[in-house]
């Protein structure tokens, strides 16, 4: 990635369970915290121009739908700066090539079609200081993000009773959106009310974004965690030990199903058979109504040397081979519940969901 590293970006610091920040706009620069390198040192990496930005989205540097898709807005905010005083007339052919190439970075999660689409918007909408506003935009997708995490960590505490404890599962924190996070914001603002025994959080091979991000947040912010392999999930709700499975979503698809990372489906089965409740905490950014079902999206397909390898070392017997898609689709049947800031859909389907997007976009009209 075409950066520098700068130590000196630390996260912010506020009141409770809530300290992180992972993306960072400050002094005209951008600032990543590099989430391959977690937890055994926190490096960040300042990009400096579109193409950075989309090495880091491919690389893993950012990572999680929401982030993504803040990181693309502010790609888009450096790209202009770059072209908009040396490119004279054609700087707007390049700042829109430059969002094709951001866009490309990966294909599964929908918000960072949607932040480029509103970067676009507002772009074909500027002024006399077309810089200046696509910042202004730029943070303001960023800010909304945290309120809508906040708002969503309510309304999903307040589907948890005092006492049960909880199984999440890849990375939905901070790490993952603008700021308090998805899911782990549902657990954050659950736990600060003083409603849970216990948090497992599932490994997430290949990437170990269990082991090696929610764990770090989690104890960061003071928040006891218990790991667990992945293949434990069967055994660890056949015990009754967790009374809710709670994810994040890459995309909500029309009719309510769900696309987030490999493993959450096998979850969402387990959970359905043991009685378990399961529940999505997700931004309306995150739901596309233009795709009718799961079956329509384009699954990312990584590389086999992240099954193959672990920490820089081959695990595998020579000449294997690898399958290594990054997301599965959890059929809507098996949802009890999405959470997002407009609201909680209990048992999402087609209608819920046309309902969710009507009303978030007479939200926004309001705004």
């Amino acid at each position: 990635m075409n950066g520098l590293t700068d130590n000196s970006c630390g996260a912010d610091t506020t009141s409770g369970h809530d300290t992180i920040r992972a993306i960072r706009w400050r002094d005209d620069t951008l600032s990543l915290l590099d989430q391959r390198r977690l937890p055994e040192e926190e490096i960040w990496l300042c990009p400096g121009d579109a193409a950075a930005v989309t090495s880091a989205i491919r690389d893993m540097v950012v990572r999680g739908a929401p982030a993504i898709g803040i990181t693309a807005a502010y790609g888009v905010v450096l790209s202009a700066r770059q072209h908009y005083r040396s490119s004279g007339k054609a700087w707007q052919e390049k700042l829109v090539a430059d969002l094709e190439l951001i866009g490309s970075a990966r294909p599964t999660a929908v918000n960072l079609a949607w932040a480029l689409s509103r970067m676009q918007e507002c772009l074909q909408q500027a002024g006399t200081d077309p810089v200046a506003e696509l910042l202004e935009e730029a943070r303001r997708i960023h800010t909304e993000d945290i309120e809508a995490n906040h708002i969503m960590g309510e309304l999903g505490a307040g589907l948890i009773d005092a006492g049960m404890s909880v199984l999440t599962y890849c990375n939905t924190g901070s790490l993952a959106t603008g700021g308090y996070g998805t899911a782990l914001g549902v657990i954050r603002s659950a736990w600060r009310a003083g409603k849970l025994r216990e948090v497992f959080a599932g490994e997430t091979r290949p990437w170990l974004q269990g082991a090696r991000l929610t764990a770090w947040e989690l104890m960061r912010d003071r928040i006891p965690v218990m790991l667990m392999t992945d293949n434990s999930a069967a055994a660890l709700m056949q015990g009754g030990r967790v009374q809710w499975v709670i994810t994040g979503a890459d995309r909500v698809t029309a009719n309510g199903d769900v696309i987030n990372k490999i493993g959450t489906c096998s979850l969402a089965i387990i959970a359905r058979h043991y009685g378990v409740r399961f529940m999505v905490a997700a931004p309306c950014s995150t739901l596309d109504p233009a795709l009718a079902d799961g079956a329509q999206v384009e699954i990312e397909q990584r590389s086999p040397d992240e099954v193959l390898n672990l920490a820089g070392r081959r695990i595998a017997a020579a000449g294997a081979g690898a399958w290594n898609p990054a997301f599965d689709v959890t059929p809507a049947e098996l949802v009890d519940c999405l959470v997002t800031e407009q609201g909680v859909v209990r048992r999402p389907d087609r209608e819920a969901l046309k309902g969710l997007v009507a009303a978030n976009q007479t939200q926004k009209q309001l705004d």
